[in-house]
């Protein structure tokens, strides 16, 4: 099969490499990607956004599949694009990729379907949201509408943080159109889950639990991020919990969708805050997550290429996958800075002595023969173990053994499943 994966970051990189287990796999294309992946596939220099290009070029390679990694094209189409070309793709149409791009949509779809999420209200005008909240207790969440790269969401502990936050959205346009419309959002306390699953209409396979590290720095401090680092399994959480969240949550919001003629095929993921009422819906996204890929892809024993095909040919319920008991913990490498500005083309050293961890890389690039860095995340180091004491050493012993300048790290990704 010749396959082309679009995206560039570490879960593409992921994706591509249990991509390759496969033997049937005897070709794969990434557009745009970046420089670990090009160790993997054959990189092709077309952007995400640039459908009509990248429809040209399957059908001049005549691809067989298409994976699509990253969230903004999925909420552009590029799945109905695909699709009207008559090229097998797997993710979400534009329709039912809305429950990531629209978190207002997410939010009265959950709403409508009585599944679990906080309290809520909808503002496109902010003197009526600025009033609102003015009457609203804090802490308390200020979410941008639209995709904001996992940066539109501001927890907010101060009525003045409040108050700014909302102002940077719908006034500065800190997110841009994004925060054309905001969502305003009962705080919710308790610790945070994510549950990816194979989802094709009304079949949910769900994967195993992760945990992912938001804020940029050690002891959940400062500002959001894409995520600095992740584990898998979650010793912690008791699998009864894990289970209740699938039931009444995951598996009712798949449903949802089929009653709203938008019936998902994909990774549909779940962001679940277990409050002490029970686990309710922080956030949906449309697309395998990152760095949670980076943990739960190298636990899958069962074949990707294979799952995937299943969905596209409506037998997912009848495919057995099988996952490791192996733990995994990704650490994240970041650049100097982030997430607010920081360099580029900085030369990252030691990528060949890792030997024993897997390396995928996020923002990287080749100039001159050397990889250099290329964006906010780097890379992220995933260490295997039997436990997650175990993988977590590993992931660490592999990180400190590559250096850029200015590269930053959270130390304490996974701590709370030691404690």
């Amino acid at each position: 099969m010749r396959i082309l994966v679009i995206g560039r970051g570490g879960r593409e990189h992921t994706i591509v490499w249990a991509l390759r287990k496969n033997p049937k796999a005897e070709h794969i294309f990434c557009a745009p990607g970046n420089a670990g992946i090009a160790q993997l596939a054959e990189l092709v220099p077309i952007g995400e956004l640039e459908f009509d290009k990248l429809v040209q070029f399957a059908k001049d390679k005549a691809i067989d599949l298409v994976v699509v990694g990253p969230d903004d094209p999925l909420a552009a189409g590029i799945v109905d694009a695909f699709e009207a070309a008559s090229i097998p793709v797997y993710g979400p149409n534009k329709a039912a990729a809305e429950i990531e791009g629209s978190k207002i949509f997410m939010k009265d779809l959950l709403h409508k379907y009585n599944i679990p999420t906080a309290k809520y209200e909808t503002f496109t005008d902010y003197a009526k949201a600025r009033d609102y909240l003015a009457a609203q207790p804090v802490p308390i969440v200020i979410k941008a509408d639209g995709l904001a790269a996992g940066k539109g969401v501001t927890v907010c502990f101060t009525r003045e943080e409040a108050e700014q936050a909302l102002k940077d959205t719908m006034v500065d346009k800190s997110f841009g159109a994004a925060g054309d419309k905001v969502v305003i959002e009962e705080f919710m306390t308790g610790q945070e889950m994510s549950i990816l699953a194979f989802v094709d209409g009304e079949t949910v396979r769900a994967m195993p639990a992760a945990q992912d590290h938001k804020p940029a720095y050690d002891g959940d401090k400062g500002p959001n991020t894409g995520g600095m680092g992740t584990y898998s399994p979650l010793p912690h959480i008791p699998q009864s919990i894990i289970d209740e969240a699938i039931e009444n949550i995951v598996k009712p919001t798949a449903r949802a969708m089929v009653s709203e003629g938008r019936p998902f095929r994909g990774v549909l993921f779940g962001g679940l805050m277990l409050t002490p009422e029970g686990p309710k819906t922080v956030e949906f996204n449309a697309r395998f997550g990152d760095p949670e890929t980076q943990v739960v892809l190298p636990r899958l024993k069962s074949d990707l290429l294979e799952i995937i095909l299943a969905s596209l040919e409506g037998r997912l319920g009848d495919v057995e996958i099988e996952w490791s008991d192996e733990a995994a913990v990704c650490v994240v490498l970041a650049s100097g800075g982030y997430p607010g500005s920081y360099p580029k083309g900085l030369p990252i050293d030691g990528l060949d002595a890792t030997a024993e961890g897997l390396v995928f890389h996020a923002g990287t690039a080749e100039i001159d023969g050397r990889i250099v860095t290329a964006g906010g995340r780097v890379l992220g180091i995933v260490g295997l173990g039997a436990g997650i004491a175990e993988a977590r050493e590993a992931a660490y012993r592999t990180a400190s053994g590559i250096t850029f300048e200015g590269k930053q790290n959270r130390t304490d990704i996974a701590a709370k499943a030691l404690v």
